[in-house]
């Protein structure tokens, strides 16, 4: 039996880096999420097939309730509200690591001496520790996506030796905690831990401000990654040990590449905004006109040009816009015109948000390109249209070294024959600073809710 159930985590194993390597394409992302989808119904029918004690039912009634709550959320949620969802979910495998951990320290069937008792320690205290900085840092992350919660970093005085003092008393309660036996003593050391992690993951993602939000949530995908495979030590859970790695990993390389994309250093933002301000955050003002457009004029655009470049950010995901988009794409695209779009490496709340919202619209994959790939052909573009985007599109960033976003890589639109914006207010945009392409002399600004703005532009192209 037990060698059935280590081949079946194999496999399981087998599936879930297939997954990943699908989810890295548009064309094999259906395959990849499948492989998942396999991997995880294999792992859960092995892992239930090996339990012992013979309590199915416990296991069964935690299953319904879990399905029935994950069921509902699916049906409810927008793809506007994603990000929150995640930063719930890793809340949840935060919160599972605790437990775990805690309950593997109190179990009183545990008599381990010498190395394995240091072991079995040491993999308790790394796994509480982890999930409880995962727990309330994804919590509040959730708080500033869903807007509970100032977006703004906090920024309390010497933030950042009050961090190096908990991770220095973290290391001195491990010090005393991983050789001890199970007595009073032992659970106040891990008790204290716990409470200084749980403050310390607020703390560090209280410190990170808006923008870098998207960031964040890639990050405590790691985290929670790194959390559930200290999980899988705890248990003896192999799979859940390789799972846990596999998402640790590809979160802090996705972190990393996130980092890289909004010019943000990938170890200041671990450490909570280290060497931040908070003065990024302050829109400023800006001399110049904004001239404004039609949908009868946006048209006439579109009819006259030949090379036309769609930039979508997250406005385009809050209006549901995508269909729209689509819609006129393959309109232009009939009449013989070239139409593509370009994405940008955080365009949205999530990486690939966009990317997933045009491929719900049959937006042919071929013509959507990364930052990279259309940047350069910005020049020979005639039109390029601007719907919710903002901080993405902003030339402050290669034209403005004081710039708070000085440096951030970003679709150089204004390069092209003319660009037309669509938004609903001249609101700045997550980072909290004022765009200067909306006052430049080829730029024209259309304001509205996007998916009505599009879809009466539609109109007038197919009458």
């Amino acid at each position: 039996m037990n060698g059935m159930i280590s081949m079946a985590y194999l496999f399981s194993a087998v599936m879930f880096i297939l997954s990943l390597g699908g989810l890295s394409s548009h064309e094999t992302a259906r395959r990849g999420n499948i492989y998942g989808m396999v991997g995880m119904a294999v792992a859960i029918i092995a892992t239930i097939a090996a339990i012992v004690s013979g309590a199915y039912w416990m296991v069964a009634l935690a299953m319904v309730v879990g399905a029935v709550i994950g069921l509902s959320l699916a049906r409810r949620v927008e793809m506007t509200q994603m990000p929150q969802l995640v930063a719930l979910l890793h809340s949840f495998v935060g919160l599972a690591a605790v437990l775990i951990g805690w309950g593997g320290f109190l179990d009183p069937r545990v008599q381990l001496t010498g190395a394995e008792h240091i072991v079995h320690n040491t993999e308790i205290y790394l796994g509480v520790f982890i999930g409880a900085i995962t727990l309330t840092g994804s919590l509040v992350a959730f708080g500033k996506l869903q807007g509970l919660v100032s977006s703004r970093p906090l920024t309390l005085p010497a933030r950042h030796w009050l961090n190096l003092l908990a991770l220095v008393a973290t290391v001195v309660l491990g010090a005393l905690f991983v050789p001890a036996d199970l007595s009073a003593g032992t659970v106040t050391n891990l008790l204290i831990m716990t409470g200084i992690a749980l403050l310390l993951g607020i703390h560090l993602i209280a410190a990170i401000g808006g923008a870098d939000m998207p960031v964040v949530i890639s990050m405590l995908n790691s985290y929670s990654g790194w959390a559930a495979a200290a999980t899988g030590f705890m248990l003896g859970n192999d799979l859940l040990i390789v799972v846990g790695a596999l998402v640790g990993s590809s979160g802090a390389i996705l972190s990393y590449i996130m980092c890289r994309g909004m010019n943000r250093s990938f170890v200041s933002v671990i450490l909570g905004g280290f060497g931040s301000d908070g003065s990024a955050e302050v829109e400023g003002d800006i001399d110049g006109e904004v001239r404004e457009t039609s949908i009868d004029e946006l048209a006439d655009d579109l009819k006259a040009a030949d090379s036309i470049v769609i930039t979508p950010g997250f406005g385009m995901a809050v209006a549901h816009a995508q269909q729209a988009v689509s819609d006129i794409t393959d309109k232009l695209r009939k009449a013989g015109k070239t139409v593509r779009f370009g994405i940008h490496p955080v365009a949205g709340r999530l990486p690939g948000h966009m990317n997933v919202l045009l491929a719900e619209a049959n937006v042919p994959y071929d013509i959507v390109l990364e930052m990279d790939e259309i940047n350069g052909d910005f020049p020979d573009t005639d039109l390029v249209l601007v719907i919710g985007a903002n901080d993405t599109v902003n030339p402050d960033a290669v034209e403005k070294p004081g710039s708070p976003i000085a440096g951030m890589p970003v679709l150089e639109v204004w390069k092209a024959g003319k660009v037309v914006v669509l938004k609903r207010s001249m609101a700045s945009g997550y980072a909290g600073v004022a765009n200067p392409l909306f006052y430049k002399e080829n730029a024209r600004m259309l304001f509205g809710d996007a998916k009505d703005s599009l879809q009466a532009v539609l109109g007038k192209l197919t009458g």
